[in-house]
């Protein structure tokens, strides 16, 4: 075992044990998107430290990282550098609010963003996580149009299959039912467009391209003076199963929204910051969006911290005046700029311009790709292998000659991601959709290595 645990039993007053330790987690933690009675039937795994690109639980098995720690690390865990960064900020101060007053690391960073960043993109609004960096895109878009006295957009058109985060404002800009459709009755009112991708596998995908871009056109020629703004996930929605936009998509929406004077908010909360070969994914087809939100990433899965980009437009339109004006922007959260998250961040953006991240990442890139199409995409039970960067799906089909595929229930992505795990690999799927996420800083051997114990996995537990 790796941990004592003497100081625990002195604050807890009683022994604490491994054995104790699995008790007291499924009993009194509530784990995230996870049914505790299927949890219950299975040993908990324990992370006690990280090292590398690999986690290491209470017994000392090392499992290497294949979705970066739910898709936020991005240099490996326990690294100097960042560990140094955030002692010493620790040593200053760990937090003071940005209500009234300001701290270094939160002017710095939003400076070093903004040099990253589409170059619209002028001023930053932090705040805690996707979900609220999500939160304040919304309430921004929907607070620009009153200030410019446009009182009657009420509207937010979003993809089906989205997922923006879940708190009830990010809820109702996400299309994914499963998570979502128990919540309708304290959502606000949005419209939902298919997106460039078919509902099954098997379906014809020009077809779901041009019938998403139709029915968005529609959409904002019926609604055009009443929609707030157009939310997407650019060039990849992970959460709804990994579903890849074909080249050029985003730019027609950009396109789109131009022609009818509607605003474009872009989620990049899980695709910004080295993931899809560039630091945001926006850039691989030069789209500047009015509004974007960022995190995971943004720490190297260190601390929580998000921020909402927008134009300088924007800002504008809540400048001005005193408070009787009604101008002022009122949201904030406790740990907004927190500077233990902001310094961290500063120290993520220099190691990427030490390491030449996102330009130095394209063998690793081609490699990935490369590799999973080559061991996996002829496998009998694998219907599709599809991403793009470091971020990709293996679809799990029942009978992939018969076009047959798997539902949810099924539960089958994680029958396989539990043998995956047991191979060394940690990992969780998406329904019958494999996630394969490392972070940026996976070796050429450890991508072999991922790949190999997915292939084995898959055909151990659904045959050849």
């Amino acid at each position: 075992m790796l941990e004592k645990f003497d100081l625990y039993e002195d604050i807890l007053g009683e022994k604490v044990d491994l054995e104790k330790l699995e008790t007291w987690d499924k009993k009194v933690v509530w784990h995230p998107f996870t049914q505790m009675a299927e949890y219950e039937k299975y040993k908990p795994l324990i992370i006690v430290k990280g090292e590398g690109n690999y986690l290491i639980d209470i017994n000392g098995k090392k499992y290497l990282d294949g979705v970066c720690s739910v898709w936020c690390n991005v240099h490996g865990h326990n690294v100097k550098e960042l560990n140094e960064a955030l002692y010493d900020q620790a040593n200053k101060i760990a937090h003071s609010t940005l209500l009234g007053a300001t701290n270094i690391p939160a002017i710095l960073l939003a400076r070093a963003l903004l040099k990253i960043a589409p170059k619209n993109l002028k001023h930053v609004f932090y705040s805690d996580d996707g979900s609220t960096a999500m939160e304040v895109a919304l309430k921004m878009a929907y607070q620009y149009h009153k200030m410019k006295g446009e009182n009657n957009r009420y509207l937010f058109v979003k993809l089906s299959g989205a997922y923006h985060g879940d708190t009830i404002g990010s809820v109702s800009l996400g299309g994914v039912d499963l998570f979502h459709s128990l919540y309708k009755d304290l959502l606000f009112e949005t419209i939902k467009v298919p997106p460039p991708f078919p509902e099954n596998v098997f379906g014809d995908r020009k077809e779901a391209y041009e019938r998403s871009l139709e029915e968005i056109e529609k959409v904002f020629e019926k609604y055009a003076d009443k929609i707030v703004a157009f939310v997407m996930e650019p060039l990849v929605q992970i959460a709804a199963g990994v579903i890849t936009h074909p080249k050029g998509y985003l730019k027609k929406v950009r396109k789109l929204c131009d022609k009818y004077n509607i605003l474009l908010i872009l989620d990049e909360v899980a695709t910004g910051f080295g993931k899809t070969g560039k630091y945001f994914a926006c850039e691989l087809e030069n789209v500047k969006p009015d509004i974007m939100a960022i995190s995971k990433g943004l720490t190297a899965g260190y601390m929580p911290l998000a921020a909402t980009l927008c134009t300088e437009e924007i800002y504008r339109a809540f400048y001005g005046g005193d408070y009787a004006s009604g101008k002022t922007f009122f949201h904030g959260h406790t740990y907004t700029g927190n500077p233990l998250g902001c310094r961290v961040a500063l120290e993520n953006l220099r190691l990427f311009r030490k390491k030449g991240y996102p330009y130095t990442l394209k063998e690793k890139i081609e490699k990935i790709e490369k590799r999973l199409k080559e061991e996996l995409l002829d496998l009998k039970h694998v219907g599709d292998v599809r991403g793009i960067g470091f971020i990709w799906g293996i679809e799990l089909v029942k009978d992939k000659k018969r076009k047959i595929p798997y539902t949810w229930k099924e539960d089958v992505g994680r029958r396989v991601s539990r043998k995956i795990i047991e191979k060394g690999v940690f990992t969780r799927p998406l329904g019958p959709i494999l996630v394969f996420m490392p972070p940026l800083s996976i070796t050429l051997d450890e991508i072999d290595f991922m790949v190999k114990v997915y292939k084995e996995a898959i055909l151990e537990v659904l045959g050849c």
